[in-house]
């Protein structure tokens, strides 16, 4: 199977730390940036790619097909460093990651069975209209855009 690196990353970080803290009944466990990387490279991954490590270890997808949260991450405030310890908790009681892809978290009042599409209609559509009443007392969206431009057209040259 042809992974990305992201992919490589998320895989090679559940074989070596997810399975065997959950298959231990740990609670929590953590992920050294530096090691991790370190396996990687000894695979084939590229050299100095931290930062996709970094991302690719705190991503939404990690988290949900693992069912992990993070805890806190050790490091600098970029967060993006060899020097970088992701500290995760496992989500619920089962302690166990789960094999399939699942919905995003949902709030209590929607459906359980809500697809990523649908959650991602529900929050962009709780945007919409975040800024109708701020731009209809600025006199209508030309007169906003001019406003957030910093220049009324009318007195450019």
């Amino acid at each position: 199977m042809n992974y990305g690196l992201s992919d490589q990353v998320r895989a090679q970080a559940r074989t070596i730390y997810v399975r065997p803290a959950s298959s231990r009944g740990r609670r929590s466990f953590s992920i050294p940036v530096k090691e991790l990387l370190r396996d990687l490279e000894s695979s084939g991954f590229p050299s100095n790619h931290a930062r996709q490590v970094c991302t690719a270890l705190t991503s939404g997808k990690f988290l949900r097909d693992n069912n992990i949260q993070v805890e806190a991450i050790d490091g600098p405030p970029s967060k993006t460093s060899t020097t970088v310890v992701v500290h995760y908790k496992f989500a619920s009681s089962e302690s166990s990651p789960r094999e399939t892809t699942v919905e995003p978290a949902a709030s209590s009042d929607s459906a359980t069975s809500e697809t990523p599409e649908e959650w991602a209609h529900r929050m962009t559509g709780k945007l919409s209209g975040l800024l109708k009443e701020e731009i209809a007392a600025m006199g209508g969206s030309e007169a906003f855009l001019r406003w957030v431009r910093g220049y009324d057209e009318e007195d450019a040259p």
